[in-house]
């Protein structure tokens, strides 16, 4: 592993029968950075973020976080590692509270209540701290999934859809809110995400996936200009539909 490198992926794959989810990929992401894994559905985000969280073994290739070999060491990393995604239900008779508290016990977080203030403050959740999880709305659930995922203060932020069902004021808060994060913690960030903006305004490094392998990798603004694209929106739609860099459409 690279020095700089907190994340470091060689050719990786995950198949099911004849179907290659993963075909192959290699990557790194360095210290401090926050990375988009893009691509349509079926591309492979999810299943590459379940086999770096040590969810599902590979097939075949390599994974070292944070100096360690995933999954046979998950155990010395997840600690300093957290995951967040809208699509991952709480159990649904619990409170807020209860939930946040539940998860930040098994992670081992001292001064429980403190940091729950300080996150219910900062993602605005603390009105509904006594609700059921279930009776929410899916954007307040997705600021809960966030709060779960910060409780920990994790030096590797997974995020799937991080800012899904939020309204335009909401994810906007929210992406200050981790950018604030990494900032003052030095946080690696990698998401994946279908909101093209948001990966403008927080990515410094993509990687374009489709039919599991990687296509494209790149600064938003080298991707942008490599395809002659006016923005991630349109790269986007260039790469899904199989158009290649420098051909570009009327």
């Amino acid at each position: 592993m690279t020095e700089s490198a907190v994340i470091l992926v060689q050719d990786l794959s995950k198949h099911y029968g004849s179907v290659r989810a993963v075909d192959g990929i290699s990557f790194t992401v360095a210290r401090g950075a926050t990375c988009a894994l893009l691509g349509g559905n079926g591309a492979g985000k999810t299943t590459t973020i379940a086999m770096l969280l040590g969810l599902l073994l590979p097939t075949s290739g390599q994974i070292d976080i944070l100096g360690e070999e995933v999954p046979r060491h998950r155990q010395r990393v997840l600690p300093r590692m957290n995951f967040s995604s809208p699509y991952v239900d709480l159990p649904q008779r619990l409170t807020v509270a209860e939930n946040l508290t539940v998860y930040a016990r098994l992670y081992g977080v001292r001064r429980v209540a403190e940091r729950l203030a300080v996150l219910g403050r900062d993602l605005d959740i603390a009105a509904f701290f006594q609700r059921p999880y279930g009776s929410l709305s899916a954007g307040q659930k997705t600021r809960v999934a966030l709060a779960k995922a910060l409780l920990n203060e994790p030096e590797i932020l997974l995020l799937d859809e991080p800012t899904a069902s939020l309204d335009p004021d909401t994810a906007d808060r929210m992406r200050s809110i981790l950018t604030d994060y990494q900032r003052q913690s030095g946080a690696t960030l990698l998401l994946a995400s279908h909101n093209m903006s948001e990966v403008e305004r927080l990515c410094d490094q993509v990687i374009m996936l489709r039919a599991g392998q990687i296509v494209a990798t790149g600064t938003p603004r080298e991707l942008i200009h490599r395809y002659g694209r006016k923005d991630m929106e349109e790269v986007f739609l260039d790469i899904a539909r199989g158009i290649q860099s420098g051909e570009v459409l009327e």
